[in-house]
Parts: structure tokens; C-alpha cells; sequence
């Protein structure tokens, strides 16, 4: 672009301050003229006039991209995303960004996400990054049928560990007994019968962190990961959940040691004395087989279901050698709280803070809970960053502010979960949720 068109521009914008429009265009030409610093002095001011300006937002990230400013690129991008949850360009920027910072798995999540939006849409640095070579030690009709079963399931190696996972220091401890000795010491538990496999159940309130420690499990052994979802196994058509279930497993056996995990796992083995729909029958008959592994070896298959309503889950399904360890994954406790308030602000701009008083502030909350409390934080005072230029640290004063405006989200689940701790429990199923509500029966 000629110095002189950009000359041009900014003696308009000098004659109409104002005109948004006019301001955009000129910060687009001075992004595409590689003027990243000018461009994103033109995006703030573009801000200050129109704070949810969309182009605005996308191109002051832009700048920061090419700046190498990456934190501050997401914090703009995390603005954009909160009014447009489906922006491509705003998501594909985020999703670069976050494999520049390595941060593999959150990029996995919007790169998916991207392939919703836009099945057609190719990146050759994500699709070698994210897409699912193919082996060629497998035949070519194997090879086409992995293929189709890889288009339907979504199938990662996790880059977390327990080391990510902040508190949960009991249930890390159970699964690490049922799932992770099995494999490290396979000969002593043959020694006692014991197979590496099986499959453990979490419940709980949602936004916990079910799902995050079931990848983290995965990442713990260093084994394959698919995350299965109801849309992935259920079809309209009579039989075709069915083999999409046992696609599933099937898939599950050949990339050994791999984690399967049913999240929202009631809605595939509901109660069948509550069903009139034979076919959900079939399909819950189908899943006990495939976990049972009656004409197939399961061994070092491990399968993790996580449900917020145990209670709607087919007792067979609790059975020795299905999910016969069952796990309550509890709001986190203070020192859980303080730990996840750590991880969210990390690599933020930060006042001093008293992360114990904000971790005593927030009794009851989830993970996400802390999470949506830090966003709003943030979200007060990137508006302020936006209206002096420079960014503004975030301070106790927000936070606080943020956990007074949002309330603990587990309350609801709580006040079911008790009803069934109360007067369902003859098993001592829940006999963890009683312990944590201290009531004693």
C-alpha cells in the first residue's frame, strides 16, 4: 500500500475524528501495510467510539498476534467471543494463537469447534497438527473403516496430567489405584486376577471438572483419548446406535491403552424400568456387552462415564466389572478454589492479590463457577484497558466484586442430590454427598 494512500487516510481522520468507518479503514490498511503498532493505535481509538465494534476487536487482536503479544491478542478475542460465540475469524485467530503458546488441547477444543461451524474448512497447519494420520500397517479396508470411525469420534492424546489438575487430591488418588497401577504394574495384579481395564463412574454438580480430569487420566498413562458424547453414538435409524457403539469400542481396542468417556452417560443408559422406547432397551444391552467385553478383550480399555444425575443411571451399569468404582467429584475444597484462581489468572495482568481470601469467599462454587468469576473480572477491566490503551491489572477489588454478582451454581444440584442421599442410599451410594453436606443419617 502507498505511503501516500495512507497519508491521505489519516489527514481524513484528522479532518473527521470521529467517523468510525473512516478510522477502520485506515487501521486495516496500516494492519495490511505490516504497521502493526500505527494499526493497533487506530483499532483502540476505533474502540473508544465503538467498544463492541467486531472488526475493531478482530484487528487490534491482530496486531498484538503479529506483536507477539499473545496474552493481551486473547483477552481481545475473549471480548469478541463473549457477544459472538461463533465468530470463524475471531476463533481461528485464537486457535493459532494457542498452539503458538502450546496450550494444545484448549486450541484442539475451538479447532473442533471450527469444523462445526464449517465441515468444508481446512488450515494445513492445524490439519497436520490436529487431524488423525492414518496407519499404514493397516490394510486399505481397515484403513477406510478407521477412517470412517475416526470421522466420527472425536479421538486426542491429552498434554494435561494430574499436575494440571487443581485440588481433586481424592479422586486422583481412587483413580490412580483402579486405572493407572494396573498398567504400571500389570504383573502384580495378574498375580491377583486383575486386569488393566474396567470402568469408573463420576458424579457430581456440573462444572467440577468431570470431564477435565477423565482427559487428565488420559494424559497420566499416556493413552489415546476419545470423548463420547450422545450426538456421536445415537441415529434415527433401528440398529444404527448400536453399531455406533460398538464402532466405538472396536476403535477403543485397537489403539490400546486408550480412555473412552461417556460424558452425560445417563442420557446412553438411562433406567430402562422408566423407558418405553424398546429401542433405548436395545441400546443400554448393547453397552453392558461392550463393557463386559463378552466377544472381545477389553483389557487396558478403560472406560471413565461422568453424569450430574447418577440417579437416572441403569443399576446394572454399576455392576463388578463395569463401572463398579464409583467416584463423587465434589465442588472444590479452599485450597482447590486457590489453586483453579491461580491457574485462570495466570499470565494475566494482576494487582497484588489475597488468593485465600478469594479462595474462603467462594465456598460452594465449581470450577467453572471461578472461572466465569474471573472472566467477569477481566471483563471490567479490559473496558477500562480499552478506554486508556494500556492494559489495567486486575485487582481484588474485581473479584470480589465478581464473586458477590455470581452465585454458586452447585445449590440446585445439592438440593436433589440430598433428597436421594436421604431416602435412596440403602446401597450407601451417596454416602460421600451426605459426608460433604455433614448430615448425618
Amino acid at each position: 500500500m502507498s505511503s501516500e494512500v495512507v497519508k491521505q487516510l489519516q489527514e481524513a481522520v484528522q479532518f473527521s475524528p470521529e467517523n468510525v468507518p473512516l478510522r477502520l479503514h485506515l487501521a486495516q490498511v496500516l494492519l495490511q501495510d505490516y504497521q502493526y503498532t500505527q494499526a493497533e493505535e487506530q483499532y483502540r481509538k476505533v474502540l473508544e467510539l465503538s467498544p463492541d465494534n467486531a472488526a475493531a476487536q478482530l484487528g487490534l487482536a491482530r496486531t498484538f498476534y503479529h506483536q507477539q503479544k499473545y496474552s493481551a491478542a486473547i483477552v481481545v478475542l475473549e471480548q469478541l467471543e463473549h457477544h459472538e460465540p461463533d465468530h470463524f475469524d475471531g476463533l481461528l485467530l485464537h486457535c493459532r494463537i494457542l498452539v503458538k503458546e502450546n496450550s494444545l488441547q484448549a486450541a484442539r477444543d475451538i479447532y473442533q469447534h471450527l469444523l462445526q461451524l464449517n465441515p468444508g474448512f481446512r488450515d494445513e497447519a492445524l490439519d497436520a497438527q490436529f487431524r488423525m494420520p492414518q496407519q499404514s500397517s493397516l490394510s486399505a479396508e481397515d484403513d477406510l473403516e478407521e477412517e470412517d470411525q475416526e470421522g466420527i469420534f472425536s479421538m486426542e492424546k491429552p498434554d494435561i496430567n494430574f499436575s494440571d489438575v487443581g485440588g481433586m487430591e481424592r479422586e486422583k488418588q481412587e483413580i490412580d489405584l483402579k486405572i493407572i497401577k494396573p498398567l504400571q504394574f500389570p504383573d502384580l495384579y495378574k498375580a491377583y486376577g486383575k486386569k488393566a481395564g474396567g470402568g469408573i463412574l463420576l458424579y457430581g454438580p456440573p462444572g467440577c471438572g468431570k470431564t477435565y480430569l477423565a482427559r487428565a487420566t488420559a494424559g497420566q498413562i499416556q493413552a489415546e483419548f476419545i470423548n463420547v458424547g450422545i450426538h456421536d453414538v445415537l441415529d434415527m435409524w433401528i440398529g444404527n446406535s448400536e453399531k455406533n457403539l460398538h464402532s466405538l469400542f472396536e476403535l477403543a481396542r485397537q489403539r490400546k491403552p486408550c480412555v473412552l468417556f461417556f460424558d452425560e452417560v445417563d442420557a446412553l443408559g438411562a433406567n430402562r424400568n422408566s423407558m418405553r422406547n424398546s429401542g433405548a432397551s436395545h441400546l443400554i444391552n448393547q453397552f453392558l456387552a461392550e463393557m463386559d467385553g463378552i466377544a472381545a478383550n477389553n483389557e487396558n480399555v478403560l472406560i471413565i462415564g461422568a453424569t450430574n444425575a447418577p440417579w437416572s443411571l441403569d443399576p446394572a451399569f454399576r455392576r463388578p466389572g463395569r463401572f463398579d468404582r464409583i467416584i463423587f467429584v465434589a465442588p472444590p475444597d479452599t485450597e482447590g478454589r486457590e489453586e483453579i484462581l491461580k491457574l485462570q489468572l495466570r499470565n494475566k495482568p494482576l494487582a497484588d492479590l489475597d488468593y485465600k481470601a478469594l479462595a474462603k469467599a467462594t465456598a460452594g462454587y465449581s470450577g467453572a463457577d471461578i472461572k466465569a468469576i474471573v472472566d467477569m473480572a477481566v471483563e471490567d477491566k479490559l473496558m477500562e484497558a480499552l478506554q486508556k490503551g494500556v492494559p489495567q491489572p486486575v485487582s481484588q477489588k474485581e473479584l470480589v466484586k465478581a464473586i458477590k454478582s455470581h452465585k454458586p451454581t452447585t445449590r440446585e444440584w445439592f438440593n436433589t442430590a440430598r433428597n436421594y442421599a436421604l431416602y435412596a442410599n440403602d446401597a450407601g451410594l451417596y454416602d460421600d454427598v451426605l459426608k460433604y453436606l455433614d448430615i448425618k443419617k
